[in-house]
């Protein structure tokens, strides 16, 4: 199988596995919280991989938490900041960010973005007045345009509202996030195991607890894992480490895969590609296939790709970021995302386009 989700989710990088497996053959009791030898031993290790985190992201350890996913660290900042005052967000942020948004009890604004997919900042900021909380996505799952959220968070300081970036697609792609006031992570984004995110929370910031009790300094109940901690501190460093080689490396690649595909087939379009992207992400439409036979294809063909939709109780809805774009029903239905990685080769990118020649002739009803 030839995997093409990377934004769903990452191999374990290589280091990472490898860490892990020495890490639980030699894991020892010891709970972070005790004061005997080996919860002191935890501790320490526990802090350790929070310095490092730290240390990636440009903040002091204590601004840095770690908790169970990168969903649970945005819903920590959506439904913990600023509560009773009015959020103001995005249309096209990832599903996690929305829901909790729909739990706070106060008004919510959603700016839907320009036909390219980006968010436009004067939009944000005019729709700050009276808010507590501004939360606009470092880039999005989807399409990986790329947002101006450090522009925004500048703004939102200007007026007085904490801001929120859910930098989860950002690692090994994008620089560490610097003006928001709360950042979040997923470890399983970047080569680290699922089952762990991070949290930066600026000092000083009020954030109430969505589980109460005495870890990570009194803002998030229950006991850290600490190897988890530890493989998304490495898993990070390696992300950040391999930046500036593996992103142009893969980027050429989505370039090239983009290129070929709509020089052989002008009526291909790719969202946002007006727009500054995550150089890995390829948001493709096929006008007149049907997305979800395209991608059951290719899954039988041996490449794992993704739709721009969810699936629930097997009925198939358009994508409500695509839809935000102003994209119709119809072309959102017919949509796929490819997200490269850092296994993708070219010999995978040739073998992709030659194997959607094949796919393409069965799928597609009719060209528009």
């Amino acid at each position: 199988m030839t995997y093409l989700d990377h934004n769903a989710g990452t191999p374990l990088h290589p280091e990472v596995a490898e860490f892990l497996a020495a890490a639980y053959r030699r894991e020892t009791a010891g709970n972070p919280s005790s004061v005997h030898g080996p919860g002191r031993a935890a501790r320490a290790r526990l802090d350790g991989a929070r310095a490092r985190v730290a240390r990636i992201l440009g903040r002091a350890p204590r601004e840095v938490l770690f908790t169970a996913s990168g969903s649970e660290a945005c819903a920590m900042a959506v439904l913990g900041v600023g509560r009773g005052a009015a959020l103001v967000t995005s249309a096209i942020e990832h599903p996690c960010v929305l829901l909790a948004a729909e739990r706070r009890g106060s008004p919510v604004v959603q700016v839907r973005p320009a036909a390219d997919g980006r968010v436009e900042p004067a939009a944000m900021e005019a729709a700050m007045g009276g808010a507590g909380l501004c939360a606009l996505q470092a880039a999005n799952n989807e399409t990986g345009v790329v947002q101006p959220s450090d522009e925004v968070a500048r703004m939102a300081r200007a007026r007085g509202v904490t801001s929120f970036v859910d930098a989860v697609q950002a690692p090994a792609r994008l620089p560490p996030e610097s003006e928001a006031d709360v950042v979040a992570y997923s470890a399983h984004k970047f080569g680290g195991p699922a089952g762990v995110g991070i949290l930066a929370v600026r000092r000083g910031l009020p954030l109430q607890p969505l589980v109460p009790g005495h870890q990570e300094g009194g803002l998030r109940g229950g006991t850290p894992a600490v190897v988890l901690c530890e493989a998304a501190a490495l898993a990070l460093e390696l992300a950040e480490r391999s930046r500036g080689s593996e992103g142009p490396r893969v980027a050429t690649l989505r370039d090239r895969f983009e290129r070929t595909l709509c020089e052989a087939r002008p009526w291909v379009r790719v969202h946002g590609a007006g727009a500054v992207r995550l150089g890995n992400t390829s948001n493709v439409c096929f006008p007149g296939a049907d997305a979800e036979t395209l991608l059951m294809a290719l899954d039988l063909e041996g490449f794992a790709v993704s739709v721009g939709a969810a699936c629930a109780s097997g009925t198939m809805r358009p994508s409500p970021v695509l839809l935000a774009m102003g994209v119709s029903e119809r072309d959102a239905r017919g949509s796929i995302r490819i997200s490269f990685g850092r296994d993708t080769t070219e010999a995978d990118v040739t073998a992709l386009l030659q194997t959607l020649d094949r796919v393409l002739e069965r799928v597609v009803d009719r060209v528009l």
